[in-house]
């Protein structure tokens, strides 16, 4: 193992206290401690830096109005389409600090494939299967080293004759879809002063994709929420209850993030469990990951009498992200708080939400979930914190959202058992 140490490691993944009330396994506690520490020894989360890219598929037709609603609701800029033979990946951009977001449209719907079967078993996941959160790009300072390090971990890659048949970028090594969550990660190496450039087609801007995105961006400004709207603060998958532990450790694994803590929701029978990059403070430059599952697993509900929305969610469509959680600016705009201000704006638009705004300037924050994107599934959360409230939640903002997020989710559930 020593041959392929990357350096003298500098990282130390352990030196942050864990936050939260959450009990876990001491399998859990002995295990993270170990990989942590194997991980910093051979030099790996030194040479994993941050998150570079996230990918999302959706439906055939569905990239021009999803990349628009994006456009309205986040900082990120349409910036040009690759063209593949079964895709069109729409490239958008904040700046080089923050993750792009890649937009694949499947072409052809009748295209089969190792993503689109993760949705099909999958009660509500079946009626879009191609729609979904794919994972997470991380630029890594020698894509060797870090390859053949993952590989003697029993980390498993597709091969670059896979990778040309799912058309995915050929300038990555991407590990197969995580048994627990269903995401894949994602390496490549480019120096930070380089610009991202994807190996995925033919470069073009989309007259349609493009003409949808300037007129977001229009409203967007006359607004005044440009300014308000700032980069990704997390990514939230929803995982099985008996997977909770498992796909925290091998998310710490093929990252470079350190385990943050776990909160107890106990009255929706859930957890929500944090991880963040070792290498930068700031969630702008790298979004932490959250996990969440329920306490307990479905077959027990009618006998703890709680309601299980998380687990609820995974049965409805299958582990995968749940929402994308994006910053508010603290401050005030017409005499409302920035995040009310950008929830009325954007609901005068016509996009909805699940509950009113919650939380407090005494509590430290202010949370919100829009309603389920048509197009990728996924709900966008706003968080404004408050004087540099040091956190990604209170305990009952999270119980709140998680109980809106559930109504909406049985609602979908009833629609897909009557057309399906």
């Amino acid at each position: 193992m020593n041959s392929l140490k990357a350096g003298s490691p500098s990282a130390n993944s352990l030196a942050h206290p864990k936050q939260g009330d959450k009990t876990n396994s001491p399998w859990f506690d002995e295990f993270l401690v170990k990989l942590l520490e194997d991980r910093d020894r051979i030099g790996l989360t030194d040479i994993i830096h941050q998150v570079d890219a996230l990918m999302i598929t959706v439906e055939p037709g569905c990239s021009v109005a999803y990349v628009s609603e994006l456009a309205l609701m986040t900082p990120y800029h349409y910036l040009v389409t690759l063209e593949s033979e079964s895709h069109w990946t729409h490239v958008l951009r904040i700046d080089m600090n923050s993750p792009d977001l890649l937009v694949r449209e499947v072409r052809d719907p009748n295209t089969h494939g190792i993503f689109r079967s993760l949705n099909e078993v999958y009660p509500i996941g079946a009626h879009k299967p191609n729609s979904r959160y794919m994972g997470e790009i991380f630029r890594v300072s020698n894509l060797h080293e870090v390859m053949e390090m993952q590989k003697s971990r029993e980390v498993r890659f597709f091969n670059q004759d896979q990778i040309r048949k799912l058309e995915l970028p050929g300038n990555m090594a991407i590990v197969k879809p995580s048994p627990y969550t269903h995401n894949i990660v994602g390496y490549w190496e480019r120096p930070p002063e380089d610009i991202r450039v994807y190996a995925l087609g033919n470069s073009t801007i989309h007259n349609d994709v493009n003409r949808g995105y300037l007129e977001a961006k229009e409203m967007q400004k006359e607004l005044s929420l440009d300014k308000l709207i700032l980069p990704i603060d997390h990514l939230a998958t929803r995982v099985y209850s008996q997977n909770r532990e498992v796909a925290i450790l091998e998310y710490l694994t093929l990252s470079s993030y350190y385990y943050w803590g776990s909160y107890n929701i106990e009255n929706q029978n859930s957890s929500t469990n944090v991880t963040k990059s070792v290498h930068y403070a700031d969630e702008s430059f790298s979004p932490a990951k959250v996990f969440t599952a329920a306490n307990h697993p479905y077959f027990v509900n009618h006998l703890i009498g709680l309601p299980s929305p998380t687990e609820s969610f995974v049965r409805n469509y299958g582990p995968r992200l749940h929402h994308v959680a994006l910053s508010v600016a603290d401050g005030e705009t017409k005499g409302l708080a920035n995040i009310d201000y950008v929830v009325e704006a954007i609901k005068a638009k016509g996009k909805d939400f699940l509950l009113d705004v919650i939380g407090s300037r005494e509590e430290g924050l202010k949370q919100i979930f829009s309603s389920a994107s048509e197009h990728s599934s996924l709900i966008v959360e706003y968080v404004q914190r408050f004087g540099g409230f040091d956190g990604f939640f209170t305990k009952q903002n999270v119980a709140e959202l998680t109980a809106a997020a559930g109504v909406e989710e049985n609602l979908k559930l009833l629609q897909a058992e009557s057309t399906g």
